[in-house]
């Protein structure tokens, strides 16, 4: 990788807008999940996930249709799939993480009989309640001042292998809610009917998230106020109706394919034919200290997807190394950008910046090099997707400017541009699109789009 000119990076600069370009007013809308792009996305979401009138913005200044392939490389929940299949454009996304992977496969299948799945969900309610009512267990969640009088006995709750328990963040889930969620997901193993299982299992992540558990986001997960007795049934059943709702809408739009792959975003060509790609609209990670993986932790053991700390390291061997829990001694993308100057300055300045404050513990250690492995990680990535790409193919990469390493800024869009830039990319702009609140600083950081162009006569497709 070369090494940037300061002519490239001036003409980079230019395309940005000043931080108070956005205003807070601004911001909050460009947050916000509308009430008409629900049906779908609401199944089960990141928070802070990039919102769907985004995509559609960049559908628009792309001018896709139907003739039309968009590209998603970490397509996370399905933001951009979603909205692709509710225009009738074909769609395809690549996502690591399991839990992910499988959200987004549930949200762009729409060929699912909602009479049959509220039956089914309801069959489902039914059966465990009548297990708990045997156990001895309300379902129900205690009104304060008030308690029935009986008592729930605690001494052979259900509950998960010590391997699988070591993956929680401790306390995210009470034991009396977590016996429930178990026998919900016994009876959903024992009475599965293929044509339901997968939105059934998807209502219940999202039922586990923001209901049964502990869990608080603020944006990060977090351990929020115990609750010893949280229903499970109700809230599953909940999220059921609003799917099946969602589905009578969505089953009546245009069924444009979408197919979801579970791969590393590095290595698409593995699994794409060349020259498929009309548009990419992504949103990848950020060099920061967010494990993506915790986020999902506790959905992710649940249902299965994750047991043990091997699944786990497998999991994150595939993703792009944008924070220090994700880094393995024998990881080499730093070398794809060994000639870059600013990158290996902005490593130098947070490495020094470590030795003058006398942090030594071995994560802060790794800020220096997961800086390297991120966009070297990025180049590999943009590398792999030439071959993937039709000849005009327009990009959109929302991305955000970081300084959670010792507080060094890191300009994520300008370092991306100039990467793409020099693998042959055409750099068409960088848009402003919203600040966040970083957690350390309490400054306000701005995510942006880097706007990219692949060389090459646009053909439209008949």
């Amino acid at each position: 990788m070369g090494a940037a000119s300061s002519s490239q990076e001036g003409r980079v600069k230019t395309l940005v807008s000043p931080p108070g370009a956005i205003t807070r007013q601004a911001n909050q809308e460009n947050n916000k999940l509308r009430t008409e792009d629900l049906a779908a996305h609401q199944w089960y979401r990141f928070v802070l996930s990039f919102p769907p009138h985004l995509v559609r913005d960049y559908i628009e200044r792309f001018n896709l249709s139907s003739h039309h392939c968009v590209l998603d490389p970490f397509c996370g929940t399905g933001t951009t799939l979603v909205e692709c299949k509710k225009l009738g454009i074909a769609s395809v996304g690549v996502e690591s993480n399991p839990m992910a992977c499988f959200a987004s496969r549930v949200k762009v299948n729409w060929n699912v009989d909602p009479d049959g799945l509220m039956r089914h969900a309801r069959k489902i309610a039914d059966l465990t309640l009548e297990r708990f009512e045997a156990d001895g267990i309300d379902d129900e969640e205690p009104l304060p001042l008030f308690h029935t009088g009986r008592r729930i006995a605690t001494t052979n709750l259900m509950t998960l292998l010590e391997e699988a328990q070591k993956l929680l963040l401790k306390d995210s889930m009470s034991p009396l809610p977590l016996h429930k969620t178990l026998v919900l997901l016994g009876t959903l193993k024992e009475h599965e009917d293929e044509r339901y299982s997968e939105h059934e299992r998807l209502a219940l992540a999202k039922a586990i998230v923001f209901q049964i558990s502990n869990l608080h986001f603020g944006p990060e997960v977090g351990i929020g106020p115990a609750k010893p007795n949280a229903p499970a049934v109700a809230p599953w059943l909940n999220e059921m109706r609003e799917m099946v709702d969602d589905l009578r809408v969505l089953r009546a739009k245009a069924h444009s394919r979408s197919i979801v792959h579970r791969v590393d975003s590095r290595c698409l060509s593995a699994v794409l034919e060349p020259k498929l790609i009309d548009a990419v609209i992504t949103s990848p990670p950020y060099p920061n200290e967010k494990d993506y993986t915790r986020t999902t932790r506790l959905e992710s053991v649940l249902l299965g997807f994750i047991r043990s700390k091997e699944d786990l390291r497998l999991v994150k061997h595939e993703l792009v190394r944008s924070n220090t829990r994700s880094v393995y001694r024998d990881d080499q993308d730093d070398l794809l950008v060994a000639g870059h100057q600013e990158i290996q300055r902005i490593a130098n300045a947070i490495e020094k910046r470590r030795i003058e404050l006398g942090k030594t513990s071995g994560f802060e250690r790794q800020y220096a090099r997961v800086t390297k492995l991120y966009f070297g990680g990025m180049a590999r990535h943009l590398s792999d997707l030439r071959t993937l790409l039709r000849p005009g193919a327009q990009l959109a990469y929302v991305v955000g400017d970081q300084a959670s390493y010792l507080r060094v800024m890191i300009r994520t869009g300008q370092l991306l541009a100039d990467i793409a830039r020099s693998l042959g990319y055409e750099v068409m702009g960088i848009d402003p699109f919203r600040t966040r609140l970083a957690t350390a600083t309490k400054e306000q950081l701005r995510e942006e789009v880097v706007l990219l162009r692949w060389p090459g006569k646009k053909n439209h497709r008949v």
